[in-house]
């Protein structure tokens, strides 16, 4: 099971290469913020916790993304490997993914950090808010967001480096030049499916 981490402040194409690594390697695609959204958008006891944290661009708390992880897992054992998008966050949830994934019989193989400037990143993540309605769709809200990802997220690039996993990829190029910088990675691991 090969498993791999998609990393990158709010608007660096996470989403949009995730999707394509998940096609071209026919990995499970775990995004926390689709998970999150779909509780949300049900208003499930979860989603209208989440949603709090969520419009304040603050971060849903550790022990229920990890519950939402694991059960993922759990529920696709026949799996070729995992792509985790938008998560681990802070360096605490990446020591929980790793005991999880020990505990599973697994690790993280490898770690994609995409480097995007904050100039496009507020572009895309304005021009995403005014077509997606998302709660993340004002200005003071996405710097909130951009600040909190360097705060808290960036010591994630350090764990992971120290574990000699990651990887730093131009991310704004195309769609197609940044996926071309991703699978020359991920080829050394793991070929298309």
């Amino acid at each position: 099971m090969f498993n791999l981490i998609l990393f990158g402040p709010p608007g660096s194409g996470k989403g949009t290469q995730s999707a394509n690594i998940t096609d071209t390697y026919q990995l499970q695609h775990v995004s926390t913020g689709d998970l999150l959204r779909d509780e949300v958008s049900r208003k499930t006891p979860l989603g209208v916790e989440a949603k709090k944290y969520m419009d304040q661009g603050l971060l849903v708390p550790d022990e229920v993304v990890i519950g939402m992880i694991s059960s993922k897992i759990d529920d696709t054992p026949e799996a070729r490997g995992f792509i985790f998008d938008g998560f681990p966050r802070t360096k605490a949830q990446a020591e929980a993914l790793d005991k999880l994934l020990e505990f599973k019989n697994t690790e993280i193989h490898l770690v994609l950090a995409l480097e995007v400037p904050e100039v496009e990143l507020i572009k895309r993540l304005v021009g995403r808010g005014a077509t997606s309605g998302r709660s993340d769709d004002n200005e003071e809200v996405i710097v909130k967001r951009i600040k909190e990802y360097h705060a808290k997220t960036e010591p994630v690039a350090g764990y992971y480096f120290a574990q000699g996993k990651l990887e730093r990829i131009k991310g704004d190029g195309t769609i197609d030049e940044t996926f071309k910088l991703l699978s020359k990675e991920v080829d050394k691991y793991l070929l298309p499916a």
